[in-house]
C-alpha cells in the first residue's frame, strides 16, 4: 500500500467532493452540501485562492483530505483554520488522519502562523480525544456562532 500526502490540484475537486459529503453524512447533515466541483475548483485554484486543500492518496486512490484556509486573529495575526478534516470510512484507523492532521500542522509551522483553529462536534470523543493527546487545546468556554443565509437576509431587511 503506497500512500501519499499531498497538497490538493484542481482535479482532484470531485473527489474532495465527495468526502465533504461524507463528512456530512457523519456529522449527521448529510442534505446540508451545497457546494459544488464547480465552486471548488473556482475558489480554490483561481487568481486569489479562499483555501489550501491537502489529499491523502492510498494506491492513486483519493482517500481523506484536510481543507484549510487563513484567518486574521486581532491578537495573533495570521492564523490557519482548519474547516475540514476527513477520512473515508473505510480507510479511518489507518493513520491517514494522522498523516493529514500532521500536514497541516507542519504547513502552518512553515508558514511562521502563530496559530490553528477547528472545532469539533462536542460528541465526536474520539477526535476530541485525538486533539487533546496531539497537545491542542479545546476551548470549552466559547460558543461558535453563525448566521446563515437565511438569517442575513432577515437581518439585513430588518436594518436597512
Amino acid at each position: 500500500m503506497k500512500t501519499v500526502i499531498r497538497k490538493g490540484k484542481k482535479e482532484d475537486m470531485p473527489a474532495v467532493l465527495e468526502l465533504i459529503k461524507e463528512l456530512a453524512a457523519f456529522e449527521k447533515e448529510p442534505d446540508a452540501v451545497i457546494t459544488t466541483v464547480e465552486t471548488l475548483e473556482r475558489e480554490g485554484f483561481g487568481e486569489n485562492p479562499l483555501f489550501h486543500v491537502f489529499v491523502a492518496e492510498v494506491d492513486g486512490k483519493i482517500e481523506g483530505m484536510a481543507l484549510v484556509y487563513y484567518r486574521f486573529s486581532t491578537w495573533k495575526g495570521r492564523t490557519l483554520h482548519l474547516e475540514d478534516l476527513i477520512v473515508r470510512e473505510e480507510k479511518r484507523g489507518t493513520g491517514l488522519g494522522n498523516a493529514l492532521y500532521k500536514q497541516v500542522i507542519q504547513f502552518a509551522k512553515e508558514q511562521g502562523l502563530k496559530r490553528v483553529e477547528w472545532v469539533v462536534l462536542d460528541w465526536n470523543k474520539h477526535a476530541i480525544d485525538f486533539y487533546e493527546r496531539s497537545g491542542a487545546n479545546i476551548l470549552k468556554d466559547w460558543y461558535t456562532v453563525q448566521m446563515d443565509e437565511d438569517g442575513i437576509t432577515r437581518y439585513v431587511e430588518m436594518n436597512p
